[in-house]
């Protein structure tokens, strides 16, 4: 069965965690469709220059405030989005409590606020959920394969643990949809971010060697934001909330050797490879099963790796001030968020 989501309303819409890299260009596509937007955020990983662009729309609104803690807002509210967690491994083990909480704590407000607003929520998960899977590509079915007292426990049990709660809530009527997003890449990430895109592209853009961990033969799809924050919306404005979560990500999968020879190409210079130990309970493969999201959102990805991987490497040459050019920035980009 293939539901379109419906023209949306113009709503009042919380972005929870929207100074973030995905959140603030969520929130710059729901202030062009028209909405009124708040952008939730206490700034431990968003920055002040991502929502820069923001502040010429008449309806967006900055909050400061942490979801550990109880939010009281006393507007209205349409749509919440939850985007609110450190999402690069060293982001979310500097400060392991502070994740875990952020992922069960924060979420459990937020959804007490959709709640008492009579609002539909979106939590936004994570492909981690799935561990180190045993199945290939993952499908929203596959229960994943998590070590809960790794070092990346905080990250990937904190969010099977929202997820949780989101469908206890769902059970008791709250109308709520979850995304388990997979690999995203695109301008406004953090230089220091450090996920693989990041570090690539950095690192030969400052003339470093580009470090490659294992050999290089571990896998993952790379999705455009763009195409993610389209995911998103489609997801929260289906008719019907989905029953189960929902991939989004680029099912075109890639190895991190290919990654890294592709950086190369787009960054010219003498980069070297080097190769490290993998870190533990580093996936060995990871790529998104979306037949869900074609069948009941209509969505799959529209952006190549060709194509965002230079939009990418130009924002991050201005970002860093690198003096090295990159090749094909001009090429156009198929993308189309909402």
């Amino acid at each position: 069965m293939n539901i379109r989501p419906e023209t949306p309303a113009k709503n009042t819409i919380l972005v929870a965690g929207g100074a973030g890299f995905v959140g603030s260009h969520l929130c710059e596509a729901l202030l062009e469709q028209g909405h009124r937007v708040l952008c939730l955020d206490s700034f431990a990983t968003g920055r002040e220059e991502n929502i820069l662009p923001l502040w010429s729309y008449d309806n967006f609104r900055m909050v400061r405030g942490d979801v550990r803690a109880r939010l009281d807002l006393r507007e209205p509210v349409d749509r919440v989005y939850n985007l609110a967690s450190p999402a690069s491994p060293p982001q979310y083990q500097a400060d392991p409590v502070h994740t875990m909480l952020t992922n069960v704590q924060g979420t459990a407000h937020l959804l007490d606020l959709a709640r008492d607003h009579g609002a539909r929520f979106l939590q936004a998960s994570t492909s981690e959920v799935y561990g180190d899977p045993e199945v290939h590509p993952q499908p929203e079915t596959y229960p994943g394969r998590v070590n809960c007292t790794g070092p990346r426990a905080c990250y990937d049990e904190g969010k099977r643990a929202a997820e949780a709660l989101c469908f206890d809530h769902a059970r008791a009527g709250l109308d709520v949809r979850v995304a388990r997003i997979f690999n995203t890449y695109g301008p406004r990430m953090r230089p220091d971010d450090g996920r693989v895109v990041s570090n690539f592209l950095v690192q030969a853009l400052r003339g470093q060697d580009i470090t490659i961990y294992g050999k290089g033969q571990q896998t993952r799809s790379f999705c455009y934001v763009s195409d993610l924050v389209a995911g998103l919306i489609a997801l929260m404005e289906v008719p019907t909330a989905p029953k189960t979560a929902i991939n989004l990500g680029n099912p075109e999968e890639f190895t991190i050797l290919e990654l890294a020879q592709q950086v190369q190409a787009l960054v010219p210079g003498d980069v070297d490879l080097v190769f490290r130990p993998l870190p533990t309970d580093d996936p060995q493969r990871r790529c998104p099963d979306i037949s869900r999201a074609r069948e009941l959102l209509g969505w799959a990805p529209k952006v190549s790796l060709d194509q965002g991987l230079p939009q990418t490497a130009a924002w991050f040459a201005a970002a860093v001030g690198a003096k090295r050019s990159t090749q094909g920035a001009d090429a156009p980009l198929s993308q189309v968020p909402g």
